[in-house]
C-alpha cells in the first residue's frame, strides 16, 4: 500500500453539473433506481415525482436556446453583409433582437430547472450496493463474523462509568458544571490511557497499515460538510455552528463560515476538493486523529450515563481516495486494519453488514465492528466503515484522470473509524476489569503507559 506524498501534480477542474448521483445514470436507469431508493425505507414515487419533469424541461430548453442560437448566429452574418453592401439590414437586426429575448428567457428556464434539479439531488442518499441486505432497522443487519472470547468474572461485571468514577479517572458531574450533561473530565491515569490509545491506534496505522498521517483543522466551512453529506439540511441539527459569520443559511455553502467538525472523515475527504488526481496516486491512504463534536439531536434519553454518546470525543479516522475498480477492495482493507486495533487490545467484537434502512446517507456499504461490553451485557458499535463509492467525490468534485485518457472520472472515497478513542477507553475499563476494582492495562499499551500495568484508585482533590 503506497504511502501518499504532497504532490505539485494537482490539477484543478471545474465541472458545469455534477449531482450526488450521476444524471445521466439516474435518466437511463429510473426504475433501479426507485427499487434501490425503497430498499432503503424511502418514498421513491416522491422523492423523484419532478424529475421527469425539471430534466425534460431542461434538456428541452438547452436544445431550444441553442436552435435559436444558431439562427441567430446565421442573421448577424446575413446583417454583417447587408451592412456591407450598404443595404437595410432593419429587419434581420429586430429578429435578431427578437432571437435574443428567446434565448435569455429559455436559459432562465433551464437555469431554473438546473437548479430545482440539484436540490432535488442534494436530497437523494446514495444507492445500496447490490451486496447490502435488504432491511429497515439495525435489527435486520447481518453479522459476518465474530472475535474473541467474551470474558467472564467470579465477581459481578459494573459499567465503566461505575468503574470510572470509583477509580477517580471519569469525572461527569464536574464536566456538567463546566459545560452541561454529555461530556466527562479524565484525571490521571484515565486521561493518560486515552492519549495512549490515540497515539497506539496512530502508530500502528502509519507504521504497519501504510497511512499517512495528517491533522486537519478542527473547524471546516460548510462547502466542506455539503462535500461530505452532513449538509444541507440532514445532519445541521447535530452539528456544532460558529456565529462568527452569522447563522447557517440551508443551502448557501460558504467558504468563510464555521463548524465544529463531526468528525475528521469532513476536512480529510474535502482536502482533495475541487482536484483531479493522477491515477497512479491510488490509493491515497490518510489517517488522523482529532477531537469530534456532535449535537445528538436524535439521541434524547439515549444512553444518557457514560461515555457512549458524548457531545465532545476523540477519534482516529481513516480515510481512502480509492479507484473505482478496486474500492471495494480497499473497503475490505480499511475495515481489517480497524479490526486489528481490536484484536491486538484483546477485545471482542463482531463485524456487522448494515442493511439498507440502516446505512448512512451517503453510504453504499457499511460495516459496523461492535465490541463486547461486558458492565453492560451488550456489543456497542466502536467503528463504522463505508465505501461512499462516488457520491462524496461528486459533492466534492474530487476526479482522478486514468493513464492515457484526456478524461476525468470521480475516484471513490471511503473512511472508517480507527477507532473512537472514548468507545475503546470504556471497552478497556469494562472488559479488563479486576475483583479490586483496578482495571489491568491491555500489553500493547503498557509502553504507552509509562510501563504501568494498572489503573488504580486517583485521588482528586476537591
Amino acid at each position: 500500500m503506497p504511502v501518499w506524498k504532497a504532490s505539485p501534480r494537482l490539477a484543478r477542474e471545474t465541472v458545469k453539473w455534477s449531482g450526488m448521483l450521476d444524471l445521466a445514470f439516474v435518466r437511463a436507469n429510473l426504475s433501479l433506481v426507485e427499487e434501490k431508493l425503497r430498499s432503503r425505507g424511502l418514498d421513491a414515487s416522491a422523492i423523484l415525482a419532478d424529475f421527469t419533469r425539471l430534466d425534460t424541461g431542461r434538456r428541452e430548453a438547452i436544445t431550444q436556446a441553442e436552435t435559436l442560437k444558431a439562427q441567430r448566429n446565421k442573421l448577424s452574418e446575413e446583417v454583417a453583409t447587408l451592412k456591407r453592401s450598404g443595404a437595410d439590414a432593419t429587419a434581420p437586426m429586430e429578429q435578431t433582437r427578437a432571437l435574443k429575448e428567446q434565448m435569455e428567457s429559455l436559459e432562465a428556464a433551464a437555469n431554473a430547472a438546473d437548479a430545482s434539479l440539484r436540490a432535488l439531488f442534494e436530497g437523494i442518499p446514495n444507492l445500496p450496493h447490490d451486496d447490502v441486505p435488504i432491511g429497515r432497522s439495525a435489527d435486520n443487519n447481518v453479522e459476518i463474523k465474530k472475535w474473541g472470547s467474551i470474558p467472564s468474572f467470579d465477581f459481578p461485571a459494573k459499567p465503566h462509568w461505575e468503574l470510572g468514577e470509583e477509580l477517580g479517572i471519569l469525572d461527569f458531574n464536574r464536566a456538567a458544571k463546566i459545560s452541561g450533561a454529555r461530556f466527562v473530565v479524565h484525571y490521571g491515569q484515565g486521561a493518560r490511557l486515552e492519549r495512549a490509545l490515540a497515539n497506539f491506534m496512530l502508530d500502528l496505522h502509519t507504521i504497519q497499515h501504510g497511512y499517512t498521517e495528517v491533522l486537519p483543522p478542527f473547524m471546516v466551512n460548510s462547502r466542506s460538510l455539503f462535500g461530505t453529506g452532513q449538509l444541507p439540511t440532514k445532519f445541521a441539527e447535530d452539528l456544532f455552528h460558529c456565529d462568527d459569520k452569522g447563522p447557517y443559511q440551508t443551502g448557501v455553502y460558504q467558504e468563510s463560515d464555521h463548524w465544529l467538525i463531526p468528525t475528521a472523515e469532513v476536512p480529510v475527504t474535502n482536502l482533495f476538493r475541487d482536484e483531479t488526481l493522477d491515477e497512479s496516486e491510488l490509493p491515497i491512504s490518510f489517517c488522523a486523529w482529532t477531537p469530534c463534536f456532535r449535537g445528538e439531536a436524535g439521541s434524547y434519553g439515549k444512553d444518557v450515563r457514560g461515555m457512549i454518546r458524548q457531545h465532545q470525543f476523540q477519534k482516529v479516522e481513516l480515510v481512502k481516495f480509492a479507484h473505482p475498480g478496486s474500492s471495494y477492495e480497499d473497503h475490505e482493507t480499511l475495515t481489517r486494519n480497524a479490526e486489528t486495533v481490536l484484536e491486538q487490545l484483546g477485545l471482542p467484537y463482531r463485524r456487522m453488514l448494515l442493511c439498507t434502512g440502516d446505512m448512512g446517507f451517503g453510504s453504499a456499504k457499511t460495516y459496523d465492528l461492535e465490541v463486547w461490553l461486558p458492565g453492560q451485557g451488550l456489543y456497542r458499535e466502536i467503528s463504522s466503515c463505508s465505501n461512499y463509492e462516488s457520491f462524496q467525490a461528486r459533492r466534492a468534485n474530487i476526479r482522478f484522470k486514468p493513464v492515457g485518457s484526456k478524461k476525468s472520472e470521480f475516484l471513490h472515497t471511503l473512511n472508517g473509524s480507527g477507532l473512537a478513542v472514548g468507545r475503546t477507553y470504556l471497552a478497556i475499563l469494562e472488559n479488563y476489569q479486576q475483583k479490586d476494582g483496578s482495571i489491568r492495562i491491555p500489553d500493547v499499551l503498557v509502553p504507552y503507559m509509562h510501563g504501568e500495568t494498572a489503573i488504580t484508585r486517583h485521588m482528586v482533590r476537591g
